[in-house]
C-alpha cells in the first residue's frame, strides 16, 4: 500500500534509477511488511536549479547527488520498524547504485487506510 516518490537530479543512468527504485522497494518489503507485488513508485528527475537542499543540515554533508525518497503508507508501523526501514534503505542504495548514505533523505507520510484507492474509483480499505 505504499506510494513512493523518488526525486533526484538529472544525469543518473536508467540502470541507476532502477537500482534506486528496486532498493527502496526491497527495503519496504524486508522491513515494513509490504507485499512484494505492492509496488507503486514515481522516479522523477528534478533540474539542478529546482532541487534545493541544505548541504550540511544536522551536520550531514550532502552533495548534488542527493536523493529524496518520500513514502506514503498507512498508519501503524512501530518506531523500530521505521528505524529499520531507514537503515535498510540506506544500505540497499549504498550497495547499488553506490549512493552515499549521506545523500539519502527519507520522509515517511502516514495516512489513514480509508485514504487509498487503487483503481475503479473504490476505497481500497473500507472501514
Amino acid at each position: 500500500m505504499p506510494l513512493v516518490r523518488i526525486s533526484l537530479s538529472p544525469g543518473r543512468s536508467p540502470d541507476d534509477r532502477r537500482a534506486i527504485a528496486d532498493g527502496v522497494h526491497r527495503a519496504l518489503v524486508e522491513t515494513a511488511g509490504v507485499p512484494p507485488a505492492d509496488r507503486f513508485q514515481v522516479v522523477e528527475e528534478v533540474p539542478g536549479p529546482d532541487l534545493h537542499f541544505s548541504p550540511d543540515f544536522l551536520g550531514i554533508a550532502r552533495t548534488p547527488a542527493v536523493v529524496f525518497v518520500q513514502v506514503f503508507f498507512s498508519v501503524g508501523r512501530s518506531l523500530e520498524t521505521k528505524k529499520a526501514l531507514y537503515a535498510k534503505m540506506a544500505a540497499n542504495l549504498a550497495a547499488s547504485p553506490g549512493l552515499r548514505t549521506e545523500d539519502l533523505v527519507i520522509n515517511l507520510v502516514e495516512v489513514a487506510k480509508e485514504n487509498w484507492s487503487f483503481g475503479n474509483g473504490l476505497m481500497a480499505y473500507p472501514p
